[in-house]
């Protein structure tokens, strides 16, 4: 593990130089672009050497996964029996995968922030959980997933759907939405792959001139192979995973 713990410590330095090249290039504070590590398949003792190298919010894809390896939150006294999993403390978990309703009530209370929400049904479901799960929690931070590609087999809202979706959120008082999250289609140039990120850019603009007394202030997009290009576009959180820790177990 000691060897491991080496070779993810460079991976994450040569990251972190890339993310500061690309926020240089487009006049940006690279302090304002948040590195979610995605652990989806890692074991615990590597997600525990990301932390010990300062990673702090972590994205996982599926909820057993996360609550089989994360502690629960401060407060829920189920986290006395999880001696061997990730600590809380410092740790922001997301939840960046697909939600089926049935899994929104664990989600609710488990996860700090869920990037995945796509339709209003969803988004009521997380409401009434975080209510009744999680009641001394503040309201659950939440991203409305957009499927800006237009690929059928993409998961997220279509963006005609996007303003509708956003203003059901407003008669969720225990959500607390914060933006946007999209994946690109893979494989496009840079020119097709940073129009679709400048698109979901316009999209949240235009729900902050709707919605203007609420904070709209994340746009999640970028992943292993197309994080530079979404900084250039306006990236807040960008969702790592293969270039931090190399292929999947």
């Amino acid at each position: 593990m000691a060897r491991d713990g080496a070779a993810l410590a460079d991976r994450l330095a040569a990251v972190q130089e890339r993310i500061a090249q690309a926020a240089a290039a487009a006049g940006r504070d690279p302090a304002a672009i948040t590195l979610v590590a995605v652990t989806k398949t890692q074991p615990v003792a590597v997600i525990a050497a990301a932390r010990a190298l300062g990673l702090t919010a972590f994205g996982e894809n599926r909820v057993p996964e996360a609550l089989a390896k994360f502690a629960p939150p401060a407060g829920d006294p189920s986290g006395a029996d999880a001696p061997d999993r990730v600590a809380r403390s410092g740790v922001t978990l997301h939840l960046i995968g697909s939600l089926q309703r049935n899994k929104a009530r664990r989600a609710a209370a488990f996860f700090d922030l869920v990037q995945s929400v796509d339709r209003i049904a969803l988004a009521q479901d997380l409401d009434r959980h975080r209510a009744t799960d999680a009641p001394a929690a503040p309201p659950l931070p939440v991203l409305i997933e957009v499927n800006i590609s237009g690929e059928p087999s993409k998961t997220g809202a279509p963006p005609a759907t996007v303003p509708a979706l956003a203003g059901a959120l407003r008669a969720c008082p225990h959500l607390a939405p914060r933006g946007l999250m999209a994946l690109a289609a893979p494989g496009l140039a840079e020119p097709a792959l940073r129009r679709q990120f400048a698109a979901l850019r316009t999209l949240r603009d235009q729900l902050a001139a709707l919605h203007p007394d609420l904070p709209w202030p994340d746009l999640s997009m970028g992943m292993s192979a197309d994080f530079e290009a979404a900084i250039q576009e306006g990236a807040t959180l960008i969702r790592l995973g293969r270039v931090l820790f190399g292929e999947r177990p």
